[in-house]
């Protein structure tokens, strides 16, 4: 339990990377713990489209195109060495859930009868499970938004009409901040993270809705 909660304590988006290329070998190792992520009867319906060394431009030309870039906060961003797209299917719960051991709960029938899409939800549990696997093997990472561009880049990418993108994922060796030599420098983060963490008693609601202070 120690080991786990020092990686989920340490565990930061890191915005600013080295190019040094990672070993593909390694990114395979954390989607083989994020498909042992939790899955609403085994559907794993999730992808990772990963775009590697020279293959991130493609992504960056799309969604942060050149005349955007000089006022980019996060340059060494576009260092990372792997962008990965984790995508959520839809239709691989539907399929499931028409199996005949499944097909009474009637989930089956279509993404409406599904009261929280467990596609997603899914999904964002095979990416955190990620980010984590990234944190405990010394590699950094940052989930951020594709908030521009989406249609070209699935286009681009010959991404189905029918997966949801959930976001894009950034992989690499974290650069750090500071003097060159400097002994205990820190990778660079966004102002969120000076914003005062929540404690138990402000999240937990015993025995019902609670208000909390």
């Amino acid at each position: 339990m120690d080991a786990f909660a020092d990686v989920v304590r340490r565990r930061r988006m890191t915005r600013a990377f080295r190019p040094d290329p990672v070993d593909p070998a390694l990114i395979a190792d954390l989607v083989d713990l994020a498909s042992r992520a939790p899955s609403a009867g085994k559907s794993q319906g999730w992808h990772l489209v990963v775009l590697e060394g020279q293959q991130t431009e493609r992504f960056w030309e799309i969604t942060l195109p050149p005349m955007r870039r000089r006022s980019f906060k996060w340059k060494k961003l576009l260092d990372a060495p792997v962008i990965a797209l984790p995508l959520a299917d839809p239709k691989a719960y539907l399929d499931r859930y028409s199996e005949p051991d499944k097909s009474a709960t009637g989930l089956g029938s279509g993404a409406e009868a599904w009261p929280v899409p467990y596609w997603t939800i899914d999904a964002s549990m095979a990416v955190m499970t990620m980010l984590l696997g990234a944190e405990d093997c010394g590699l950094g990472a940052l989930f951020f938004g594709v908030f521009r561009g989406e249609t070209r880049l699935r286009k681009s990418l010959g991404i189905p009409s029918g997966l949801e993108l959930l976001g894009a994922l950034a992989f690499g060796w974290p650069a750090r901040d500071g003097p060159i030599g400097s002994e205990s420098p820190t990778p660079s983060k966004g102002r969120s993270g000076e914003r005062r963490r929540r404690q138990p008693d402000e999240i937990i609601h015993r025995g019902g809705w609670r208000p909390t202070r």
